[in-house]
């Protein structure tokens, strides 16, 4: 057993007898000094047997110890997971014993040395310790304490805080899993939903390959990154980290220097099925697929790349998020289409895309049509790839142009059928006269 380095003076000066409250059984209590464990006597105490010693000190005018029995009070000893201040007497390897403010001697011994908090890495004789009580009473007599346990306490403790002041605080990337990423913030293990990225580290992957998805989550184990407590509950040990909402705040702060209708240029950082991400100053807002251009597109790199630079309109602000359009700085074709295509013209096109209902035409880089299944043939069609390929350079007649929806009609069996004339283009006959 190591040995202690009790305070001066160490021995029994008297034993004292300890009333009980009303009620209450008495338990017996053994007094005894660190040096000369042997040396035992028996007193009445009104709480679980527990192990104590007095000192020189305890017995001068003005002691804790002293007012409590002048006043007739009872002694208060620390229950089982109580947290308890004291002075480090003596340390080892593999245990460290603890004055309790003059009246109880702790131990922290094994598993319980390793401590949550970085501030028990380095304690010596005189330091100031903060533990955990675990058991009153071991085989020694002395109170059974644990660093790790008030280390766990303490860095609970700064959680909630952080929780309810909403700081923004640094984290490191632990682990990675599909759902999001595992971080340390103190001593406690978090946990980061994908959801809860900023759109900086949003894994933006196309079609939503979960196993994308993870390997760019991977990337990031290792860093750090700047979040907020969104969740503490130390009972479930959960704990949940927000990037997004640090990201928020600052769009916000930002955010109020413009408006909608505001034109801004940016980089593209980001391209996904739905649409391209703008970055402009701190600021990144979303283009649309359908703002991105006026003629039909199937995904946003059949016109952008990233790090290309772009002029864009704000066209919505929805709290932090922003909405942006290109095609809004761009003249609008179908305005005057009207001047270039009519109905019944026969104009020749390629087939931009094939669908079950039918072909994406382009008549020209702005002007783009449709041509319907039920227009590609007088017949049923059941494989339009039958009728023409996608590239394929075809001809159609024009059968409808709708400037202010954007939508062309173009047909293939319009080709081959015989204009007839309508009920207003028809004249009745002229009957002959008989003379």
């Amino acid at each position: 057993m190591l040995e202690a380095k009790p305070p001066p003076r160490l021995e029994i000066l008297h034993l004292v007898d300890i009333l009980p409250p009303p009620g209450y059984t008495p338990s017996v209590i053994n007094y005894l000094t660190p040096r000369e464990p042997s040396t035992k006597a028996l007193a009445t105490v009104d709480r679980l047997p527990a192990y104590f010693y007095m000192t020189q000190q305890t017995q001068t005018a003005g002691s804790e110890f002293e007012t409590l029995m002048q006043e007739g009070g009872y002694l208060n000893l620390p229950q089982v997971g109580d947290v308890v201040t004291g002075t480090v007497i003596g340390t080892g390897r593999r245990e460290v014993r603890i004055d309790l403010a003059g009246i109880a001697t702790g131990v922290v011994r094994g598993k319980e040395l390793f401590a949550e908090s970085s501030e028990y890495a380095n304690i010596e004789p005189g330091s100031q310790v903060e533990a955990t009580v675990m058991e009153l009473e071991n085989e020694n007599g002395e109170i059974e304490l644990s660093f790790r346990f008030a280390g766990q306490q303490k860095a609970w403790e700064e959680i909630r805080a952080l929780f309810t002041t909403a700081e923004t605080i640094e984290t490191k990337i632990l682990e990675a899993n599909k759902g999001g990423l595992i971080v340390r913030v103190g001593t406690v293990n978090g946990f980061l939903p994908v959801s809860q990225l900023s759109p900086e580290h949003y894994p933006r992957v196309s079609g939503g390959d979960k196993n994308k998805i993870l390997e760019k989550l991977k990337s990031y184990v290792g860093s750090k990154m700047k979040v907020i407590v969104l969740d503490a509950n130390e009972a479930d040990e959960k704990l949940i980290v927000s990037e997004k909402a640090v990201w928020e705040d600052q769009q916000k702060n930002v955010l109020s220097q413009f408006k909608v209708g505001n034109t801004v240029e940016g980089e593209v950082t980001a391209l996904a099925d739905f649409g391209a991400f703008i970055k402009f100053g701190a600021l990144e807002g979303l283009v649309h697929i359908s703002e991105i251009a006026w003629q039909r597109i199937d995904h946003p790199r059949d016109l952008l790349k990233i790090g290309q630079q772009v002029k864009a309109e704000i066209i919505g602000i929805e709290g932090s998020k922003i909405f942006l359009s290109m095609k809004k700085l761009i003249r609008d074709p179908w305005q005057n289409v009207s001047e270039r295509y009519k109905v019944g013209d026969t104009v020749e096109g390629t087939v931009l895309k094939v669908n079950p209902f039918g072909f994406f035409v382009e008549l020209d880089p702005e002007i783009h049509g449709l041509a319907h299944v039920s227009e590609l043939s007088d017949k049923p069609v059941t494989d339009v790839t039958q009728i023409g390929k996608e590239g394929e350079r075809m001809k159609f007649k024009i059968v409808s142009i709708e400037p202010q929806e954007h939508r062309l009609g173009l047909s293939v069996k319009a080709l081959t059928q015989t204009d007839t004339p309508t009920p207003e283009e028809v004249k009745p006959a002229t009957e002959e006269v008989v003379t």
